[in-house]
């Protein structure tokens, strides 16, 4: 009899929780290796986890919705078919195990998490302070630190608040709740409400500000004839990623102009060599990938990271793809290690994780660790954007779409002409804490004259 514990995944290192959105198997379902069995969601993926082994799945620990700590128990299969006893009854507490530990800290002693229940607003229990450095003190003070931020602008004690989150994590919710009370509870609306009634009242003035400043809450009224629609849970989970990029890097954009008719030539000559043996289609992007890693290794500073008042400079070159969604959001996959493949290589790493990711299949580790960005949002007509670093990383590479534009080219005999020329804008968003202006501009100027001026492929 081998019983395996099925746990919920880390999903990167900044990661406490996931929450488990859809079953995929059900007790006394047999399940290959390898086959998915659950779906999650976090602020960075919304992805379907598979079996690490064929067998039975015995029992079911956490219910559709429910959000637990990474490491968590969530179920457990049997390889042992004949010895496979299911469990049908409703979950059990979901337990926290003493491997959970978040990065910069030491391993508490194993210590039991309970999942938590719904509590009601009107109510009013005893808060529960975890102890200095225990497992919960860790996952609220990593998973939130906006709760501080709005603690410390408060005067207030995180410890004194009654914490709705996981082990009692004190969420932006329950600050802002606490810094002003709750109105009188009101019956549940449905999912889609259209508003027929005068406008709700406005949110008091301390609550809506917080809300402003802090992203928890909208405040927007309401009007008459409006439809009310709640987010998606994808949709919030990006929200707060967004939310919480924007706070932590001081953005500055720049823009660049660059001619990729000599890309567009040199692809058009070896494209149909190039499906042929790769059997996959070839794009403007792995020519783009592999010259923004010659840049970076020449630029460090662009592929470097923060931690507090330490520069981190990375000796990895893994390039995140932003890949929509549509209508569900957006994620972004991260080819690692590309400055190891070949342009057959990224091609077909970047295609793969694309699908993937549209198709529900990537791991939990193909949208971690990415040490510089590229999103492309030219492929929808765009032509120029402002896009937003990711947490973790100091800068992200927007593409514009590449269109034919009519430029004035000045000839061997020095006369200018005007050429139809394959064109697109690149912007760069670099975070100024960690960049130059200068520095910045002379990655994109570096990075402008190597695609106009690629090199013919050998032979």
């Amino acid at each position: 009899m081998a019983r395996i514990d099925i746990v919920m995944p880390q999903m990167g290192e900044s990661i406490a929780e996931g929450t488990l959105s859809r079953w995929l198997k059900k007790p006394g379902d047999a399940v290959k290796r390898d086959e998915a069995l659950f779906e999650i969601s976090t602020d960075k993926v919304d992805a379907e986890i598979p079996s690490p082994s064929a067998g039975i799945l015995v029992e079911i620990l956490v219910v559709e919705g429910q959000t637990v700590p990474v490491q968590a128990i969530v179920a457990r299969l049997e390889t042992d078919a004949a010895a496979a006893v299911v469990v049908t009854d409703a979950p059990a507490p979901v337990e926290a195990p003493a491997a959970a530990v978040l990065p910069g800290t030491t391993a508490p002693a194993p210590e039991p998490v309970a999942a938590p229940a719904p509590v009601p607003a009107a109510s009013a229990p005893v808060a529960s302070v975890p102890a200095a450095n225990s497992y919960e003190d860790r996952l609220r003070t990593k998973s939130s630190p906006l709760v501080r931020k709005i603690a410390a602008e408060h005067g207030v004690e995180i410890a004194g608040i009654n914490g709705s989150g996981i082990a009692g994590r004190v969420t932006r919710r329950d600050i802002l709740a606490h810094l002003e009370p709750a109105p009188a509870e009101q019956p549940a609306a449905p999912e889609l409400v259209d508003v027929e009634a005068a406008p709700p009242a406005p949110l008091p003035a301390s609550v809506a500000v917080a809300a402003a400043s802090h992203g928890d809450l909208q405040s927007a009224q309401v009007w008459p004839g409006d439809v009310v629609q709640p987010m998606s849970k994808i949709r919030r989970l990006t929200s707060d990623h967004m939310a919480q990029a924007v706070r932590v890097a001081a953005h500055v954009t720049s823009f660049f102009e660059i001619d990729l008719t000599r890309v567009a030539r040199i692809r058009a000559g070896m494209r149909k060599e190039f499906e042929q043996q790769n059997g996959q289609k070839l794009t403007f992007l792995p020519f783009i990938v592999q010259a923004v890693i010659a840049q970076l290794k020449r630029h460090p500073m662009m592929n470097a990271a923060v931690n507090g008042t330490d520069l981190i400079h990375r000796k990895q070159y893994n390039i995140g793809i932003a890949v929509s969604l549509d209508p569900t959001g957006l994620i972004v996959p991260v080819v690692k290690r590309a400055d190891d493949l070949s342009l057959g290589g990224l091609t077909k790493a970047i295609n793969d994780l694309a699908a993937r990711a549209r198709s529900k299949g990537l791991k939990p580790d193909e949208v971690t660790q990415a040490t510089f960005t590229i999103t492309n949002p030219g492929v929808f007509g765009s032509l120029m954007g402002t896009p937003i670093i990711p947490v973790g990383t100091t800068a992200i590479l927007g593409l514009g779409a590449i269109e034919k534009r009519p430029k004035v080219i000045t000839g061997p005999d020095g006369e200018d002409t005007i050429a139809i020329r394959t064109c697109a804008y690149f912007s760069i968003s670099f975070d100024h804490k960690v960049v130059d202006g200068a520095d910045a501009d002379r990655f994109m100027a570096d990075l402008k004259r190597s695609l106009e001026t690629l090199p013919e492929p050998t032979a």
